[in-house]
């Protein structure tokens, strides 16, 4: 397969000379005309990114005789060491607690990957953006679409968990023991919920990579600061362990506060909306309108930056 040509710049087309001053048509390179026209271009040649995103695969296990399928079968050995451990410390049974597991690691590796590959998303492209012209966002869509193509690989871990455990899932059914835990409806048609959700989440993916992109370009010690972070967060998502652990907590105790910061997680809500209905669990819509705004925020900040930096990002590599 040829490589898609890099398109030419053009009059409205960004290149590293914007630094210098307006264009002919008086454009001031921090322009929303300018802004959007990047994500255009960089829309309109899908060819290109989508094809880097293959090679960034096929490079990565182009001597391995079973190439891509590593992702598959390290996705499916830590879903069934840690769930298989983690539904016995918790007294969880494991028909249910193995698909909640899987799911949520499934997510989780493309969130994190999201924020971790996206604050060297410019950093890792510096030769093609300092001697090729081309749209900002390509490297953002290639970042993203490298992890879309890593998640429908362990697609296939939750398919063959979902045959596997499907029977426990169909009916209702607790998370644990507890009386006062909540009773799940199983598995439903509400599934196809999580295809909206998926997609929610790869388009919050694409301001984040954008976003902490352009930041981690300028100041280079954010990446590891980040990654820190990220170690942080996993503990704290609900991933290995259920939030039905922190519930009961007397009003000012210790219990009461961790099930509040817990729940003031972003991580959580983006996990839940695209979890919950491949479990069959209870869909709270208080995720989605929380994720909802994380979206707005989120976009109008990494709009803002685009607007501001992106003929910066040329020098700054």
């Amino acid at each position: 397969m040829a490589v898609p040509a890099l398109a030419r710049p053009g009059a409205d087309e960004p290149t590293g000379d914007d630094a210098a001053g307006p264009d002919m048509h008086g454009a001031s390179p921090r322009s929303w005309r300018r802004a959007f026209g990047d994500i255009r271009q960089a829309i309109a040649q899908r060819e290109l990114w989508g094809h880097l995103g293959w090679q960034d695969i096929k490079q990565r296990y182009r001597r391995s005789t079973i190439g891509p399928l590593w992702i598959t079968i390290s996705m499916a050995v830590t879903a069934a060491a840690l769930g298989g451990l983690y539904s016995q410390l918790f007294g969880q049974p494991i028909g249910t607690f193995m698909p909640y597991v899987t799911v949520g690691f499934m997510i989780w590796y493309f969130i994190s990957a999201c924020v971790l590959e996206g604050t060297e998303t410019f950093i890792a492209n510096e030769g093609l953006i300092r001697f090729l012209p081309a749209p900002l966002m390509i490297y953002v869509f290639r970042t993203v679409w490298r992890q879309v193509l890593f998640f429908a690989h362990n697609v296939v871990v939750y398919a063959v968990v979902l045959v596997i455990f499907f029977g426990q899932l169909d009916e209702p059914y607790r998370m644990g023991t507890k009386e006062t835990a909540v009773l799940h409806p199983g598995l439903s048609w509400a599934a196809l919920l999580a295809i909206p959700a998926f997609v929610v989440i790869v388009f919050n993916g694409l301001w984040v990579t954008l976003l902490f992109g352009i930041i981690a370009t300028r100041f280079r010690d954010i990446p590891p600061v980040v990654s820190s972070f990220m170690q942080l967060f996993f503990t704290m998502t609900p991933i290995i362990w259920t939030p039905d652990l922190l519930a009961g907590g007397a009003p000012g105790s210790t219990k009461a506060y961790v099930e509040q910061l817990a729940r003031l997680n972003p991580f959580y809500h983006f996990i839940e909306i695209f979890r919950a209905p491949l479990v069959g669990q209870v869909q709270s819509w208080t995720h989605w309108a929380v994720v909802g705004v994380i979206t707005v925020v989120g976009w109008t900040l990494a709009l803002v930056a685009l607007r501001n930096y992106r003929s910066r990002v040329a020098y700054w590599v």
